[in-house]
């Protein structure tokens, strides 16, 4: 059987590809929890130090797998959305509290809770052809995947709210302008240019990268003195380790810095 979700390790970074693209790579449940456990993994490995996330074949993620949905309905399944809880906010939680950067390379579509993951990540590589599109309403349902806290800091509440109420699809040049995406790249470039913009942060101060995500999300949800705080201590973790030593010793010394990441 062909497997769901493949990795590969080069260079420092594991890219992780889902591997449905028959079904443009939408997420069953075999698929989310294979997912889930290749971020958690991808944490604690040391030879990790950034993690690119992207779709084989057209499609980046189409989202739920309605196929699958659907026969949960058919059942009369009383919680046929408890796959929310089960699934999709472990996975947003694993991407957005992982201790490395994580970059998603948009290859083709991302739509519902694809485009959500896709969001969830730190930075987005996204091909000139893809296009994102917030799906939820058209089928019946609100949004999930935190795409209701990450779409608006993304591009702002009005915009966010507007993509999901007539779930219009962003192309994306225009989904670069809006700050949707960060990058774009020639069509069938995506997966490449995110693996060397990863490369070139896993050489980087992983720790300190770990500390800038950690102040981000508390910033995005506390108050300026939470924040204050959290940055404080943040930056007395960074002071203590390798690379903030190296790094200074490299400025005195008029060189480039070797960072190992702790």
């Amino acid at each position: 059987m062909t497997e769901v979700l493949l990795t590969e390790d080069t260079n420092g970074v594991r890219r992780i590809t889902l591997n449905r693209p028959d079904a443009y790579n939408s997420l069953t449940t075999e698929l989310k929890l294979q997912l889930i456990e290749a971020l958690r993994e991808a944490a604690t490995a040391d030879s990790v130090r950034a993690v690119v996330l992207t779709g084989s074949g057209k499609a980046f993620c189409a989202g739920q797998d309605l196929k699958e949905h659907v026969s949960q309905l058919d059942s009369n399944d009383p919680t046929p959305l408890r796959t929310v809880e089960d699934h999709y906010n472990p996975l947003i939680r694993a991407v957005t509290t992982l201790p490395k950067p994580i970059i998603a390379a948009v290859n083709g579509v991302a739509a519902g809770a694809g485009a959500s993951l896709a969001y969830a990540c730190d930075l987005r590589v996204a091909a000139d052809n893809a296009k994102f599109v917030m799906s939820f309403a058209g089928v019946g349902l609100s949004t999930d995947s935190g795409a209701s806290w990450t779409l608006p800091r993304l591009i702002g509440y009005g915009r966010a709210m507007e993509l999901l109420l007539l779930g219009e699809p962003v192309e994306a040049p225009e989904a670069q302008r809006i700050g949707m995406v960060n990058r774009v790249v020639a069509a069938g470039e995506a997966p490449d240019k995110a693996t060397e913009l990863a490369e070139r942060m896993a050489t980087g101060p992983t720790s300190a990268y770990a500390r800038i995500k950690e102040t981000m999300l508390a910033a995005a949800s506390e108050g300026l003195d939470e924040s204050l705080a959290v940055e404080a201590g943040a930056q007395n973790q960074c002071g203590g380790t390798h690379d903030h030593h190296e790094a200074v010793a490299a400025f005195v010394a008029k060189r480039s810095p070797h960072f190992t990441g702790t």
